[in-house]
């Protein structure tokens, strides 16, 4: 059986799976996360759920090293990480060709969005592809610098907490690569814009253009310090630890460059940021009982940067336009507005237009991925976490609701669903029970008896142009509908839901107005007359149509992507990550006992540890599970025959699989331990090992023959019609290397360290006497090197002889290469500059097809090759000899071996004539029974002898061929992260700027007022400091809290009263406790840890001992353990 990871001396930190706790409890759960977290192990496993606790620091275990680590591993392999779980759904998606979602829950604060984007970065760097997947890989991770940029901020709870929801659909190919996506974003957090709680921030975008934008874009934008703006100074926060504004606005300019954005709608957008912070600085006063524009100094700035007239932008704050119909009559009258009032006109305005951007910004994402057709995808489900705040509103009852909904989804999926598969499929069961928040989730969305949002619906559908008395009304009806639900209670300013994470106390004021969500259309034409087409496009409204019906509410809409979001993720695969936040203060280290307590009571963990204990880790339908493994026997494949049950059992007994590790259902095989499971698919593995390996022997055979052909090609192209053949060099394979370099590393040793040798043999070289002497020939990409013995004269090792470099020719400085016109096998080299070098090879064409390749890489032209009968070269000055000039001459003899004959400074060579000039070479027939093939009367070239035996020579693999199609045309072209250059901050602006001098050259730039809104924050900035922390304590548990311990203390009769049975009999076989941890080397060996207890079965002599270890019989070597 394959290893568990712990049991190779890796470093452990309790326990890694809680399945395997040995009491279940919270306390134990808690002192287990604890352990670990102390540890830097924040990952941990409840069967496949996997529990995250966020380390406030960075681990170096998101590394490369990490994801080759986890890539193609079984989960009990490693440690437990997120990487293991993503590598899991990515493989189930390839292997059942289905779905897979991750759903990423946990209060605010716990690591969700930060687990989201390692599940996507290990996706993008496992998954293969070319340049349109790489293209869909850099939209999708630069998806979230910008979405971050727009959509989180900072919370006392979280320094980069999401402020929307987000559901990121990855498409992939049949073959896994990601050729698409989509992201659906729910509820943004759009009162933000205008109004923060104490210590926390707006979105960082803000703060990013204000801390990252040039001198020159700050002029253009109208930008200063943070302080200047009524929508950042409330807080009285503008910096966050950790964050570098600077740098991450450079990060969000570039996102928007690879995502596709065009220059010019960069420009709009960060004038779109700009416009907002100045709308917000401006003021009303009261003027008769009416609102008047304080300074109007401030509105020249945001009509500016919006693209619109200043009076209209004046008009429309202080006054509407009202259609009243009466008696069939249609009239129109306006309006003016009080203080209040206008000050809720200019926040909707604001909050409108940032909310439009923000949707923008998502389409852009989607259109830069879109695909056409989709196949099989992979979600993940970051969403904003449960969060409780000294003040909380209409957004954090929203927020709460979609967290109690995917409470709701891993309690159904989780607890309930499983239990009730259990039973249906006649598997024996002992119910566990379990708090099911569904009480809850009816008591907010129920239509039938109305629930909290359809009740709130109704009071809106009531209002007027007017707000007042609104929230009471909804006080008032709230208490007679829902008053004496147990999850319900009323207070003076609002009422308190006892959700399943805990207490919450809601706020009325602007429940009914927020969840209105309506714009006047005084503000829709107000932002169609923009003189920017870009701000006109955001308000495609046709204010002029009629509408019929109620508005859509943003309660109703909230509702409605729930439920659609809950069925999308119903359709797919889930898998769980439990986010765990340890403690409030952000600090590494920093663990509070009963926060995390809190936390694992209502993530209900102890209830999932007990259905994983007693259930069973995997179940598959009869017939998907002899499709997956019916290729372990032959009986079973390519399909099994008869009925499926005795198939599987078939199945199990050809792996001894325990009868104890699996059942039968009505319809589905259930398989008790994950190591069961893992042990079939480490079968399945070496089974299609074996046979891919039988299949790239003989595509390598195959590539191989062509590979040849194409060879003896070239060097026929080279030698024909200039040359006489031999005959055994026409059709021989090109090997290389023909002396056995790999039992030679005193010869590699002499060439350049990273110099790859592309020819090796052993050739007779001449002498100015023409006197033979052996060299070993090597030839790389630079260099043409000549090998010899040589004696040591001196020294200790006098007479030794050891191997040196003789002659080495950089190939740039060979001027040419002579031969005759005979089949000879003599070449002569002629350096530039220098003596030449003859030489004699059986394999000369194999040496001119190889260095006529890497000659003309290296100098860019052909090389020059003379083929003649006569042959002059200079030779090598020798002590006071004179060198000068030899000449070869070759006449026409017999037989296939050249006769030298030496005369004065000339050398004869007669040989006899060889294959015609025009010979080609033709197709080898096919190898049979080992043997090559040779034609009949004709040896095979005898064997050349080298400096000393090396060996026989190597064979050399065949290289890999790429055998993916071309990829379809994209569908959209946004540049390549690879292709974007990496430009500064600056550079980016500068270019933002250039656009928008040319869009804006006939508007005048208004003149900043020296003033900002610092006054109107002074009141606000008190009240921090008399700010109230109690809210961020542990939050009481409330009835749910109440309910779930109600079923912890009420124990169940033992064993429904029956009469206790008298205790087991010891076991009869002997045991053995293990002295040493060991690995399986096979499928029927036992892996164990030091300290485990062994059945023995059986003793043997030979050293191996048959026994029996959690469920599993097989061999296991007898001097690793002792017995008791």
């Amino acid at each position: 059986m394959a290893y568990h990871w712990q049991s190779h001396n890796v470093k452990t930190s309790g326990v890694d799976d809680m399945v395997l706790l040995q009491k279940i409890s919270e306390g134990s759960i808690v002192e287990n996360l604890k352990k670990r977290f102390m540890e830097d192990c924040i990952y941990t496993y409840i069967g496949p759920v996997l529990v995250s606790v966020n380390p406030f620091k960075q681990l170096n275990i998101f590394t490369d090293r990490h994801i080759d680590i986890y890539q193609g591993a079984a989960q009990y392999e490693n440690a437990p990480h997120v990487y293991a779980l993503t590598d899991n759904m990515y493989r189930n998606m390839l292997i059942e060709m289905e779905n897979q979602c991750v759903i990423i829950s946990g209060e605010s604060g716990a690591g969700k969005t930060v687990a989201a984007k390692y599940i996507m970065g290990y996706i993008a760097k496992v998954s293969g592809g070319g340049p349109l997947v790489q293209r869909v890989k850099d939209v999708i991770l630069e998806s979230n610098p910008l979405l971050e940029a727009f959509g989180n901020a900072k919370t006392v709870r979280n320094n980069n907490s999401s402020r929307f929801g987000k559901y990121v659909e990855i498409q992939f190919s049949r073959g896994g690569e990601p050729d698409g996506g989509k992201i659906s974003n729910f509820l943004l957090e759009k009162s933000r814009v205008v109004s923060q709680n104490a210590h926390e921030r707006s979105f960082h975008i803000f703060y990013q253009l204000i801390a990252g934008a040039t001198p020159q874009l700050k002029e253009n934008l109208g930008l200063t310090m943070p302080d200047y703006y009524y929508y950042l100074n409330q807080s009285g926060t503008y910096s966050v630890d950790g964050m570098n504004d600077v740098q991450e606005f450079q990060d969000t300019l570039r996102a928007m460059q690879v995502i596709g954005i065009p220059e010019e709608n960069q420009n709009d957008v960060l004038a779109i940021v700009a416009g907002i912070l100045h709308l917000g600085n401006i003021s009303f006063v009261e003027d008769g009982n009416y609102a008047r524009i304080a300074s109007d100094d401030f509105l020249a700035f945001p009509a500016f940067l919006l693209g619109i007239d200043s009076e209209m932008l004046r008009d429309k704050l202080t006054g509407r336009i009202m259609d009243s119909k009466w008696g069939g009559k249609t009239e129109t009258i306006e309006m003016k507005l009080n203080v209040e009032q206008a000050v809720f006109t200019r926040d909707a305005l604001a909050k409108a237009v940032y909310l439009r951007l923000f949707d923008y910004l998502v389409m852009s994402v989607n259109i830069a991925m879109q695909k056409e057709i989709e196949e099989v995808n992979i979600g993940i489900l970051d969403i904003y976490g449960f969060e409780i705040f000294q003040k909380n509103g209409f957004e954090q009852f929203c927020i709460n609701y979609v967290n109690e909904k995917l409470q709701q989804i891993f309690i159904e999926l989780t607890l309930k669903a499983e239990q009730e598969e259990y039973v249906q499929e006649g598997i024996k069961w002992t119910a566990i029970d379990y708090f099911n928040n569904k009480i809850v989730c009816d008591l907010i969305e129920a239509k039938n008896p109305p629930g909290i949002m359809s009740i709130l619906d109704d009071v809106c559908a009531t209002m007027h142009a007017v707000s007042e008395g609104a929230d009471s009304k909804l006080m008032n009806k709230l208490s007679m509908a829902v008053g004496t639900h147990n999850h319900f209670q009323g207070t003076s300013t609002g009422f308190v839901i006892h959700h399943y994470a805990g207490k919450v106390t809601y706020d009325v004021d602007g429940f009914c107005e927020r969840n209105r969500d309506v714009l006047f259309s005084d503000l829709i034409q107000l932002m169609q007359s923009s003189q920017s087409d870009f701000i006109e496009k955001l308000f495609p409204e046709d204010v002029s149509a009629t509408t019929r019906g109620r508005p859509t509410t943003a309660s109703t809409k909230i509702r409605t992507q729930a439920n659609k979001l809950v069925t999308t993720l119903m359709k797919c695969t889930p898998h769980y990550i439990r986010c765990i936040k340890p403690n409030e203060t952000k600090r590494a280290k920093d663990w509070e006992d009963s926060r995390v307590k809190h936390q694992v009571e209502y993530l209900g963990l102890k209830e999932n540890i007990r259905v994983r204990r007693a259930g069973f880790a995997f179940r598959r339908e009869f017939l998907k599970f002899l499709k997956r493994y019916a290729i372990l026997t032959p009986e079973t494949y390519p399909s099994w025959q008869g009925d499926p049950r005795r198939g599987i059992t078939h199945l199990m007994e050809s792996v001894n699989m325990d009868r104890d590790q699996f059942q039968m259902g009505k319809s589905k095989v259930f398989i008790k331990n994950p190591e069961s499971l893992f042990l079939l698919e480490e079968v399945r593995e070496r089974k299609f090992d074996s046979f891919a390996r039988v299949i790239q022997k003989a595509y390598r055979k195959h590539h191989a023959v062509r590979l040849n052909q194409k060879k003896r090609e070239e060097a026929s192209d080279i030698l024909f019609n200039k040359k006489n053949r031999r005959r055994h060099s026409i059709n021989r394979n090109f090997v290389g290397d023909y002396i056995g370099l790999d039992n030679c590393p005193e010869l590699r040793a002499l060439v350049g360290r990273r110099e790859r040798i592309e020819f090796a043999d052993t050739v007779n070289k001449y002498d100015r006497r023409f006197k033979s002497v052996k060299r070993d020939l090597l030839l790389t990409g630079k260099m043409l090197y000549m090998i010899g013995l040589e004696v040591i004269k001196k020294g200790p090792d006098k007479g030794k002889k050891i191997l040196v470099v003789k002659r080495h020719i950089p190939l740039d400085q060979i001027t040419s290469i002579g031969l005759s016109t005979m089949q000879d096998d003599f070449f002569l080299v002629n350096v530039q500059n220098d003596y030449s070098s003859l030489l004699e090879s059986v394999f000369k064409t194999e040496f001119l097809t190889t260095l006529f390749k890497r000659y003309k890489d290296a100098v860019s032209r052909p090389l020059t090759i003379h083929f003649s009968d006569s042959l002059d070269f200079p030779v090598k000055k020798e002590g006071w000899g004179g060198g000068g000039n030899r000449q070869l001459k070759f006449v026409a003899g017999s037989g296939d071996v050249a006769v030298l004959k030496p005369s004065s400074k000339t050398l004869i060579i007669s040989i006899g004539p060889g294959l015609p000039k025009d010979t080609r070479p033709g197709l080898k027939r096919p190898v049979s029974n080992g043997a090559p093939y040779r034609p009949a009367g004709r040896s095979a070239p005898p064997p050349v002898r080298g400096v000393a035996s090396r060996g026989p020579a190597p064979n050399r693999p065949a290289p890999r061929i790429s055998s993916s199609a071309a990829p379809p045309p994209p569908i959209s072209n946004p540049p390549s992260r690879s292709h974007v250059k990496r430009q500064s901050s600056i550079e980016l602006q500068d270019k933002i700027l250039k656009q928008r001098s040319r869009t804006k050259a006939s508007d005048k730039m208004p003149s900043l007022p020296r003033d900002g809104a610092q006054r109107m924050a002074k009141k606000l900035n008190q009240a921090i400091l008399n700010n109230n922390n109690e809210y961020l304590a542990t939050p009481d548990a409330g009835v749910a809290g109440m309910q779930r311990q109600k079923r912890i203390s009420a124990k169940p009769t033992p064993a429904g009263g029956k009469p206790r049975p008298g205790l087991k009999p010891k076991p009869k076989l002997p045991q053995c406790k293990c002295l040493y941890a060991y690995d399986a080397q096979d499928t029927d060996e036992l892996s164990f840890n030091t300290g485990d207890i062994i059945d023995i079965v059986k003793e043997d002599s030979a050293g191996w001992w048959q026994g029996k270890l959690r469920g599993k019989e097989g061999l296991f070597p007898a001097n690793y353990v002792e017995k008791l």
